[in-house]
């Protein structure tokens, strides 16, 4: 049995990749900020509480993409 097997080379340019740390970095800044405004109502309910507490897990991945982005700049700018 004879297969084809075929590959795709994808090629990402520095605009594409600042154009997705823009996106990144706003979506940080909307879930803090929402983290914090919705912190005072935690207490009452449970889904907002369950909300903040599982929201690190969105957090923590755009606080990471946000270092690069900031280490990527200082790199390039030395």
């Amino acid at each position: 049995m004879i297969s084809t097997v075929t590959t795709t080379t994808t090629t990402v340019t520095t605009t594409q990749v600042m154009a997705f740390s823009i996106i990144a970095v706003i979506a940080l800044i909307a879930f803090l900020a929402l983290k914090e405004i919705l912190s005072s109502e935690a207490d009452n309910n449970q889904r907002i509480g369950s909300f903040i507490k599982g929201s690190n897990v969105a957090i923590v991945p755009l606080l990471l993409v946000f270092v690069a982005v900031v280490a990527y700049k200082v790199v390039t700018i030395l």
